[in-house]
Protein backbone atom coordinates (compact mmCIF):
# COMPACT_ATOMS: atom_id res chain seq x y z
CA UNK A 1 0.00 0.00 0.00
CA UNK A 2 1.25 3.48 -0.86
CA UNK A 3 1.99 5.95 1.92
CA UNK A 4 2.98 8.78 -0.40
CA UNK A 5 0.12 10.86 0.97
CA UNK A 6 2.05 11.21 4.24
CA UNK A 7 4.48 13.48 2.41
CA UNK A 8 1.82 15.95 1.30
CA UNK A 9 2.32 19.39 2.92
CA UNK A 10 -0.06 20.70 5.54
CA UNK A 11 -2.04 23.84 4.84
CA UNK A 12 -0.59 27.20 5.78
CA UNK A 13 -2.27 29.19 8.52
CA UNK A 14 -4.02 32.26 7.09
CA UNK A 15 -1.93 35.11 8.50
CA UNK A 16 -4.42 37.68 7.23
CA UNK A 17 -7.02 36.40 9.69
CA UNK A 18 -4.40 36.18 12.44
CA UNK A 19 -3.68 39.88 11.89
CA UNK A 20 -7.39 40.78 11.78
CA UNK A 21 -8.07 38.84 14.98
CA UNK A 22 -5.07 40.43 16.72
CA UNK A 23 -6.28 43.88 15.72
CA UNK A 24 -9.79 43.13 17.00
CA UNK A 25 -8.45 41.99 20.35
CA UNK A 26 -6.74 45.37 20.71
CA UNK A 27 -10.07 47.12 20.14
CA UNK A 28 -12.22 45.13 22.59
CA UNK A 29 -13.41 46.76 25.81
CA UNK A 30 -10.66 45.46 28.07
CA UNK A 31 -7.01 46.19 28.75
CA UNK A 32 -4.89 44.49 26.06
CA UNK A 33 -3.87 40.98 27.13
CA UNK A 34 -6.17 40.96 30.15
CA UNK A 35 -7.92 37.74 29.05
CA UNK A 36 -4.58 35.97 28.82
CA UNK A 37 -4.50 32.78 26.77
CA UNK A 38 -8.17 33.13 25.86
CA UNK A 39 -7.05 35.93 23.56
CA UNK A 40 -4.19 34.02 21.94
CA UNK A 41 -6.34 30.92 21.50
CA UNK A 42 -9.04 32.93 19.68
CA UNK A 43 -6.43 34.57 17.45
CA UNK A 44 -4.85 31.22 16.62
CA UNK A 45 -8.22 29.61 15.85
CA UNK A 46 -9.11 32.50 13.55
CA UNK A 47 -5.96 31.82 11.54
CA UNK A 48 -6.44 28.05 11.55
CA UNK A 49 -10.07 28.28 10.47
CA UNK A 50 -9.54 31.20 8.06
CA UNK A 51 -12.40 33.16 9.62
CA UNK A 52 -12.93 36.61 11.07
CA UNK A 53 -15.10 34.95 13.72
CA UNK A 54 -13.63 31.63 14.88
CA UNK A 55 -16.23 28.98 15.74
CA UNK A 56 -16.20 26.00 18.06
CA UNK A 57 -19.64 24.46 17.54
CA UNK A 58 -19.16 21.44 15.25
CA UNK A 59 -16.89 19.08 17.16
CA UNK A 60 -15.92 15.62 15.93
CA UNK A 61 -14.64 13.12 18.50
CA UNK A 62 -13.38 9.83 17.12
CA UNK A 63 -12.21 7.12 19.52
CA UNK A 64 -9.91 4.55 17.94
CA UNK A 65 -9.80 1.25 19.83
CA UNK A 66 -7.53 -1.79 19.58
CA UNK A 67 -5.68 -4.31 21.72
CA UNK A 68 -1.94 -4.73 22.21
CA UNK A 69 -0.01 -7.98 22.25
CA UNK A 70 2.44 -6.55 24.81
CA UNK A 71 -0.30 -7.08 27.40
CA UNK A 72 0.90 -10.71 27.54
CA UNK A 73 3.91 -9.42 29.51
CA UNK A 74 1.76 -8.34 32.46
CA UNK A 75 2.12 -4.58 31.91
CA UNK A 76 -1.49 -3.62 32.65
CA UNK A 77 -3.61 -3.78 35.79
CA UNK A 78 -6.65 -4.77 33.70
CA UNK A 79 -7.32 -7.73 31.36
CA UNK A 80 -7.64 -7.22 27.61
CA UNK A 81 -11.34 -8.07 27.74
CA UNK A 82 -11.82 -4.53 29.05
CA UNK A 83 -11.11 -3.03 25.62
CA UNK A 84 -14.18 -4.62 24.04
CA UNK A 85 -16.23 -4.02 27.18
CA UNK A 86 -15.40 -0.32 27.01
CA UNK A 87 -16.32 -0.21 23.33
CA UNK A 88 -19.75 -1.48 24.38
CA UNK A 89 -19.82 1.17 27.10
CA UNK A 90 -19.07 3.89 24.54
CA UNK A 91 -21.94 2.68 22.38
CA UNK A 92 -24.54 2.90 25.16
CA UNK A 93 -23.38 6.26 26.50
CA UNK A 94 -21.86 5.07 29.77
CA UNK A 95 -18.23 6.13 29.29
CA UNK A 96 -16.75 9.47 30.29
CA UNK A 97 -16.25 10.54 26.68
CA UNK A 98 -19.87 9.59 25.94
CA UNK A 99 -21.10 11.95 28.66
CA UNK A 100 -18.68 14.67 27.57
CA UNK A 101 -19.60 14.45 23.88
CA UNK A 102 -23.30 14.57 24.77
CA UNK A 103 -22.70 17.63 26.93
CA UNK A 104 -20.81 19.32 24.09
CA UNK A 105 -23.29 18.32 21.40
CA UNK A 106 -20.35 16.72 19.60
CA UNK A 107 -20.47 13.82 17.19
CA UNK A 108 -18.87 10.70 18.72
CA UNK A 109 -17.50 7.99 16.47
CA UNK A 110 -16.02 4.74 17.76
CA UNK A 111 -13.80 2.61 15.52
CA UNK A 112 -12.70 -0.91 16.48
CA UNK A 113 -9.45 -1.63 14.67
CA UNK A 114 -8.88 -5.03 16.19
CA UNK A 115 -9.55 -6.44 19.64
CA UNK A 116 -8.55 -9.79 21.11
CA UNK A 117 -12.20 -10.56 21.76
CA UNK A 118 -14.53 -10.03 18.81
CA UNK A 119 -17.99 -10.42 20.33
CA UNK A 120 -21.25 -9.36 18.76
CA UNK A 121 -21.80 -6.48 16.33
CA UNK A 122 -22.17 -3.33 18.39
CA UNK A 123 -24.57 -0.64 17.23
CA UNK A 124 -22.87 2.64 16.46
CA UNK A 125 -19.37 1.13 16.28
CA UNK A 126 -17.43 0.95 13.01
CA UNK A 127 -15.33 -2.18 12.61
CA UNK A 128 -12.14 -2.25 10.54
CA UNK A 129 -10.29 -5.34 11.83
CA UNK A 130 -6.54 -5.34 11.26
CA UNK A 131 -5.96 -8.33 13.52
CA UNK A 132 -6.81 -9.53 17.02
CA UNK A 133 -4.67 -6.80 18.49
CA UNK A 134 -1.04 -6.16 17.64
CA UNK A 135 1.78 -8.65 18.11
CA UNK A 136 3.75 -8.71 21.36
CA UNK A 137 6.48 -6.16 20.60
CA UNK A 138 8.77 -7.71 23.18
CA UNK A 139 9.06 -10.60 20.72
CA UNK A 140 8.52 -9.09 17.26
CA UNK A 141 7.38 -5.84 15.60
CA UNK A 142 3.90 -4.87 16.77
CA UNK A 143 2.55 -4.49 13.24
CA UNK A 144 3.26 -5.60 9.72
CA UNK A 145 3.85 -2.87 7.16
CA UNK A 146 0.44 -3.60 5.66
CA UNK A 147 -1.34 -3.33 9.01
CA UNK A 148 0.37 -0.03 9.78
CA UNK A 149 -0.43 1.38 6.34
CA UNK A 150 -4.10 0.39 6.65
CA UNK A 151 -4.35 1.97 10.11
CA UNK A 152 -2.80 5.20 8.84
CA UNK A 153 -5.25 5.23 5.92
CA UNK A 154 -8.22 4.70 8.24
CA UNK A 155 -7.15 7.73 10.24
CA UNK A 156 -6.83 9.73 7.04
CA UNK A 157 -10.34 8.69 5.94
CA UNK A 158 -11.75 9.89 9.26
CA UNK A 159 -10.13 13.31 8.81
CA UNK A 160 -11.38 13.65 5.23
CA UNK A 161 -14.90 12.76 6.38
CA UNK A 162 -14.63 15.42 9.08
CA UNK A 163 -13.58 17.95 6.45
CA UNK A 164 -16.56 17.03 4.27
CA UNK A 165 -18.82 17.69 7.27
CA UNK A 166 -17.26 21.14 7.85
CA UNK A 167 -16.06 20.25 11.33
CA UNK A 168 -14.63 23.13 13.41
CA UNK A 169 -12.40 20.92 15.56
CA UNK A 170 -11.18 17.31 15.58
CA UNK A 171 -10.50 15.32 18.74
CA UNK A 172 -8.96 11.87 18.58
CA UNK A 173 -9.44 9.47 21.47
CA UNK A 174 -7.91 6.11 22.29
CA UNK A 175 -8.91 2.87 23.96
CA UNK A 176 -6.71 -0.18 24.28
CA UNK A 177 -5.41 -2.13 27.26
CA UNK A 178 -1.58 -1.83 27.41
CA UNK A 179 -1.47 1.16 25.08
CA UNK A 180 0.43 3.24 27.64
CA UNK A 181 3.22 0.68 27.28
CA UNK A 182 3.20 1.14 23.50
CA UNK A 183 3.15 4.93 23.82
CA UNK A 184 5.97 4.86 26.37
CA UNK A 185 8.16 2.71 24.12
CA UNK A 186 7.47 5.08 21.23
CA UNK A 187 8.33 8.08 23.38
CA UNK A 188 11.59 6.51 24.52
CA UNK A 189 12.59 5.73 20.94
CA UNK A 190 11.62 9.17 19.61
CA UNK A 191 13.19 11.16 22.45
CA UNK A 192 16.12 8.84 23.17
CA UNK A 193 15.18 8.63 26.84
CA UNK A 194 15.35 5.86 29.40
CA UNK A 195 12.11 3.96 30.12
CA UNK A 196 12.38 4.85 33.80
CA UNK A 197 11.89 8.51 32.82
CA UNK A 198 8.64 7.92 30.95
CA UNK A 199 7.00 4.85 32.46
CA UNK A 200 3.92 5.48 34.58
CA UNK A 201 1.05 3.56 36.21
CA UNK A 202 -1.24 3.46 33.18
CA UNK A 203 -4.44 1.79 34.38
CA UNK A 204 -3.18 1.72 37.97
CA UNK A 205 0.01 -0.30 38.37
CA UNK A 206 1.78 -0.28 41.74
CA UNK A 207 5.47 0.48 42.16
CA UNK A 208 6.50 -3.08 41.33
CA UNK A 209 4.24 -3.09 38.26
CA UNK A 210 5.74 0.17 36.98
CA UNK A 211 9.25 -1.20 37.43
CA UNK A 212 8.35 -4.39 35.56
CA UNK A 213 6.72 -2.39 32.77
CA UNK A 214 9.87 -0.30 32.42
CA UNK A 215 12.04 -3.41 32.21
CA UNK A 216 9.82 -4.89 29.49
CA UNK A 217 10.09 -1.69 27.49
CA UNK A 218 13.86 -1.50 27.96
CA UNK A 219 14.35 -5.04 26.66
CA UNK A 220 12.14 -4.31 23.64
CA UNK A 221 14.07 -1.14 22.85
CA UNK A 222 17.29 -3.15 22.81
CA UNK A 223 15.70 -5.83 20.65
CA UNK A 224 14.43 -3.32 18.10
CA UNK A 225 17.27 -0.83 18.37
CA UNK A 226 17.51 -0.67 14.59
CA UNK A 227 14.06 0.98 14.42
CA UNK A 228 15.03 4.65 14.42
CA UNK A 229 12.92 6.28 11.70
CA UNK A 230 9.43 7.47 12.76
CA UNK A 231 7.42 4.94 10.74
CA UNK A 232 9.68 2.10 11.87
CA UNK A 233 9.25 3.19 15.49
CA UNK A 234 5.49 3.21 14.94
CA UNK A 235 5.49 -0.22 13.32
CA UNK A 236 7.70 -1.85 15.96
CA UNK A 237 6.16 -0.37 19.11
CA UNK A 238 2.83 1.26 18.29
CA UNK A 239 -0.72 0.05 18.02
CA UNK A 240 -3.48 0.06 15.44
CA UNK A 241 -5.25 2.91 17.24
CA UNK A 242 -2.04 4.91 17.62
CA UNK A 243 -1.24 4.55 13.91
CA UNK A 244 -4.79 5.66 13.06
CA UNK A 245 -4.31 8.74 15.25
CA UNK A 246 -1.06 9.55 13.42
CA UNK A 247 -2.88 9.30 10.09
CA UNK A 248 -5.80 11.39 11.31
CA UNK A 249 -3.56 14.16 12.66
CA UNK A 250 -1.49 14.40 9.49
CA UNK A 251 -4.59 14.43 7.30
CA UNK A 252 -6.23 17.08 9.49
CA UNK A 253 -3.24 19.33 8.86
CA UNK A 254 -3.42 18.61 5.14
CA UNK A 255 -7.16 19.32 5.08
CA UNK A 256 -6.94 22.39 7.31
CA UNK A 257 -8.78 21.09 10.39
CA UNK A 258 -7.66 22.27 13.85
CA UNK A 259 -6.86 19.38 16.21
CA UNK A 260 -7.21 19.30 19.99
CA UNK A 261 -4.82 16.63 21.28
CA UNK A 262 -5.90 14.70 24.37
CA UNK A 263 -3.40 13.02 26.70
CA UNK A 264 -0.44 10.65 26.83
CA UNK A 265 -1.36 8.17 24.07
CA UNK A 266 -2.57 10.79 21.64
CA UNK A 267 0.47 12.99 22.31
CA UNK A 268 2.74 10.05 21.47
CA UNK A 269 0.89 9.85 18.15
CA UNK A 270 1.16 13.63 17.69
CA UNK A 271 4.89 13.57 18.46
CA UNK A 272 5.49 10.89 15.84
CA UNK A 273 3.28 12.69 13.31
CA UNK A 274 5.30 15.88 13.86
CA UNK A 275 8.51 13.95 13.26
CA UNK A 276 7.05 12.96 9.89
CA UNK A 277 6.01 16.56 9.16
CA UNK A 278 7.19 19.26 11.62
CA UNK A 279 4.82 21.82 10.06
CA UNK A 280 1.88 19.83 11.45
CA UNK A 281 2.51 21.26 14.91
CA UNK A 282 0.83 24.54 13.95
CA UNK A 283 -2.47 22.64 13.63
CA UNK A 284 -2.24 20.99 17.05
CA UNK A 285 -3.65 22.45 20.24
CA UNK A 286 -2.88 20.52 23.44
CA UNK A 287 -5.72 20.16 25.89
CA UNK A 288 -4.19 19.08 29.19
CA UNK A 289 -1.24 17.66 31.07
CA UNK A 290 -1.72 14.01 31.93
CA UNK A 291 -0.68 12.55 35.26
CA UNK A 292 1.48 10.10 33.28
CA UNK A 293 5.11 11.23 33.78
CA UNK A 294 6.03 10.64 30.15
CA UNK A 295 3.41 13.08 28.95
CA UNK A 296 5.18 16.11 30.34
CA UNK A 297 8.42 15.11 28.61
CA UNK A 298 6.63 14.68 25.29
CA UNK A 299 4.89 18.04 25.66
CA UNK A 300 8.20 19.71 26.46
CA UNK A 301 9.76 18.25 23.32
CA UNK A 302 6.92 19.76 21.29
CA UNK A 303 7.13 23.14 23.08
CA UNK A 304 3.45 22.61 23.80
CA UNK A 305 1.53 24.61 26.39
CA UNK A 306 -1.54 22.63 27.51
CA UNK A 307 -4.76 24.46 28.30
CA UNK A 308 -5.59 22.52 31.50
CA UNK A 309 -3.77 20.72 34.29
CA UNK A 310 -6.33 18.61 36.16
CA UNK A 311 -4.37 15.44 36.89
CA UNK A 312 -6.43 13.44 34.39
CA UNK A 313 -5.10 10.21 32.83
CA UNK A 314 -8.19 8.49 31.43
CA UNK A 315 -7.69 8.77 27.68
CA UNK A 316 -10.72 8.33 25.39
CA UNK A 317 -10.36 11.99 24.35
CA UNK A 318 -11.78 12.99 27.75
CA UNK A 319 -9.21 15.66 28.63
CA UNK A 320 -9.66 17.29 25.24
CA UNK A 321 -13.43 17.23 25.62
CA UNK A 322 -13.20 18.94 29.00
CA UNK A 323 -11.11 21.74 27.42
CA UNK A 324 -13.62 22.50 24.64
CA UNK A 325 -15.81 24.86 26.75
CA UNK A 326 -12.77 27.07 27.29
CA UNK A 327 -12.16 27.21 23.54
CA UNK A 328 -15.81 28.07 23.04
CA UNK A 329 -15.51 30.82 25.64
CA UNK A 330 -12.42 32.18 23.88
CA UNK A 331 -14.32 32.32 20.58
CA UNK A 332 -17.44 33.87 22.10
CA UNK A 333 -15.48 36.57 23.91
CA UNK A 334 -13.61 37.38 20.72
CA UNK A 335 -16.74 37.48 18.58
CA UNK A 336 -19.29 39.05 20.92
CA UNK A 337 -17.49 41.60 23.08
CA UNK A 338 -18.00 45.21 22.07
CA UNK A 339 -15.15 47.31 20.76
CA UNK A 340 -14.36 50.65 22.39
CA UNK A 341 -16.00 52.34 19.41
CA UNK A 342 -19.13 50.17 19.63
CA UNK A 343 -19.61 50.84 23.34
CA UNK A 344 -18.60 54.49 23.32
CA UNK A 345 -15.88 53.75 25.86
CA UNK A 346 -12.64 55.71 25.83
CA UNK A 347 -9.67 53.67 24.67
CA UNK A 348 -6.20 53.47 26.13
CA UNK A 349 -4.44 56.81 26.58
CA UNK A 350 -1.71 57.37 24.00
Amino acid sequence: MSLEWLQQPVKSIDQTYVEHASARQEQLTKPPGSLGRLESLAIRLAGLQGRESPQMERINITVFAADHGIAAQGVSAFPQSVTLEMIRNFSVGGAAISVISNQLGASLNVINLGTVEVGEEIAGVSYFPLGHGTADFSQSPAMTEEQMAKALDIGRDVAIDAKNKSIDLFIGGDMGIANTTAATAMGCALLDLDPDDLTGPGTGLDEYGIRHKSEVIRAALVRHGHAQQPLEILRHFGGFEIAALVGAYLACGQEGIPVLVDGFITTAAALLACRLNPDLQEWLLFSHTSAEPGHQLMLRSLNAEPILHLGMRLGEGSGAGVAVPLLRMACNLHNQMATFADAGVAGKCR
